[in-house]
This record gives C-alpha cells, structure tokens and sequence, in this order.
C-alpha cells in the first residue's frame, strides 16, 4: 500500500514540475486537474474501503510569502473540494500560507492543482496583456483580472468535481467521496483548530478587468477526459 502511495506521488510530482515548467492556459491547468483525479481515483479504486480507512492524513503546506491574500483565494476552497481536503489559512510575520489537510494522495493532488491554476493565472494576464497592447497598467488591473480567472476556474472545478463524482458511483457502484470524507473529518475533529472565519479583504476591484478575466474562464469548454 507504501508503495502504491509512494508511485503516485511521484508522478504528481512529476507531472507538477512538467506542467508548471512553462506556464499553461487555463484550459491546459483543468485538463491537468481532470488527468490527476483520474489518477487518484484509479488508485482508490483499486484497493478497498478499509485500506482506504487506514490510510494516515498529512499536511501539505503553501507558503504564498505574501502578507496581503492573493487572487487565488478565491479559488482555494474549490480546490481543496475537488481533491477531498480540508484547507486553511494560517498567518504570522513570515505571511500567508494555505495548509492543505487530508488522505495524502488528495493533499499532493490540491498542491499540485494549486500550482497549476497559478500559472495558468499568471499565463492569462501575460495573454491579456498583450492582447490590450499594454504598455503601463494598475496593479488592481492585473489583481482584478485574475480575481476574475479565479472565480471562474473555482466554478469550473466544482462542476468538474460533481461529474466525476457521478461518474465514478455509476461505473463503480462505490462512493468514495463517503469514504474519503468519513476518514478526513474524524482525522480534522482531532485537530480541535481555533479557527475563524475570514472577513472580507474590501478591496475593490477593477470592473472592466474582473470582467475580462471572468470572460476568459467562463467561454472554455470543460474537457474532463484527458488521453494518458
């Protein structure tokens, strides 16, 4: 079972440094999402529930280095929902970080879904950019388009997730998502986390650019069945 574990994080990893290498688009970063979850589901599949129970859950820990929250805030909830985590903020002197918590093949899946949505955030505004010709922009500019982005890839990842869901209890006749849960919420009850609810940041955004980044996302077409 080590083993199974241990192959499957090493190909997470590896396809994390392949996608992330040279940026991609958003439609490349969901493709990406959709070929991971195939491959934890492959892997959950293939043993049983009470293998799945045993499993330990970790951490997976993202440090933004930032003090103030990034535009793929907004999307890091849909993200630790398609991968059957838990997540949280955490905040000192050093900055942000998000903490991923769940099975550990659902933990590597969020970080590396984590990094591939960046760069696909980071691609999107490099093309928008572009594409309006500019030569100088407001910083609320680029926050505000890819606040936009994020909206719309978390959309597209909860769909995703449903649909998978669906998917997997018709060819399989099991849930897993019952499975996986069951183990992760009584794992997270042991924790006994002070948590807060976050308030929001009241920063505005830039309408015409939030727009744009929205657009983007909303006018791609979901393509969950990715070729090996």
């Amino acid at each position: 079972m080590a083993t199974d574990l241990d192959k499957l994080k090493a190909r997470l990893q590896a396809l994390r440094a392949k996608t992330t290498a040279n940026g991609c688009t958003e439609e490349e970063a969901l493709a990406a999402a959709a070929k991971v979850a195939e491959l934890l589901d492959q892997h959950d599949l293939s043993v049983s529930d009470l293998d799945i129970r045993e499993e330990q859950c970790e951490r997976a820990v993202i440090d933004t280095r930032r003090k103030q929250r990034q535009p793929i805030s907004a999307c890091v909830p849909a993200i630790a929902a398609y991968c059957d985590c838990k997540v949280w903020l955490e905040k000192d002197e050093a900055g942000i970080r998000y903490v991923f918590f769940g099975l550990r093949p659902g933990i590597e899946m969020a970080h590396y879904v984590y990094d591939v949505v960046m760069a696909a955030m980071r691609g999107g505004w490099d093309h928008y950019v572009r594409s309006q010709r500019f030569i100088h922009h407001r910083r609320d500019e680029k926050s505000s388009f890819q606040f936009g982005m994020a909206v719309s890839i978390a959309e597209k990842l909860i769909a995703m997730k449903d649909e998978r869901d669906e998917a997997n209890r018709r060819s399989s006749g099991r849930d897993l998502v019952v499975v996986r849960h069951a183990v992760v919420d009584a794992e997270y009850e042991k924790l006994n986390l002070n948590l807060r609810r976050g308030r929001a940041s009241g920063k505005k955004v830039e309408a015409s650019a939030f727009q744009a980044g929205q657009t983007a996302g909303q006018s791609l077409a979901l393509h969950p069945g990715v070729e090996k």
